[in-house]
């Protein structure tokens, strides 16, 4: 079997907030996670402001790419790719939407809400809470004080399952 490219992720967690918050007002609001289409894929591009490939990830079959909406709409707020391994949840890539980047973005709390939803997803599945990524080295310690991650070595950065459960809290208190 081929090996992957390995993608080392270099999201910043903004704020962990209990929903996502506008950066103007201060308002926050709830939020839906579900399935990319195909369809939606579309309007993904680098053209538009994105920086990864969405397109590809959606097509690898191994790979489960999410969507961030707030509640009863459909305006994308920002993407996360992961995978299932035996006693885990990888997480490939997470990107926010391009206006969700930078000192102009309009929302905090995107990158922490998909890391939450991975995370669930973990104990959803049999992966006990455990998730796992690659980190640009530059990086490692935001993850280990914005998000509780454990450096294991090189750029692999784990989230425990006491971690996971904290985010869940944080984000998802349904």
């Amino acid at each position: 079997m081929k090996k992957g490219k390995i993608n080392h992720l270099d999201f910043v967690v903004d704020k962990l907030t209990n929903s996502i918050e506008n950066v103007k007002t201060g308002d926050s609001f709830k939020t839906d996670v579900s399935l990319l289409t195909r369809d939606e894929i579309k309007g993904i591009t680098k053209k538009n402001g994105w920086l990864f490939d969405w397109k590809s990830e959606l097509k690898a079959p191994e790979k489960e790419v999410y969507k961030l909406t707030i509640s009863g709409s459909t305006n994308i707020q920002g993407l996360i790719s992961i995978t299932f391994r035996d006693d885990h949840v990888y997480m490939h890539l997470i990107e926010s939407a391009p206006f969700n980047k930078g000192k102009d973005k309009a929302y905090l709390g995107v990158p922490g809400n998909l890391v939450a939803f991975a995370c669930r997803v973990s104990y959803q599945r049999g992966g006990g809470g455990y998730l796992s990524f690659n980190s640009k080295t530059q990086l490692i310690e935001h993850y280990i004080k914005s998000l509780g991650a454990v450096h294991f070595g090189g750029t692999l950065m784990v989230i425990t399952p006491e971690t996971s459960l904290r985010l869940i809290d944080k984000y998802f208190n349904d």
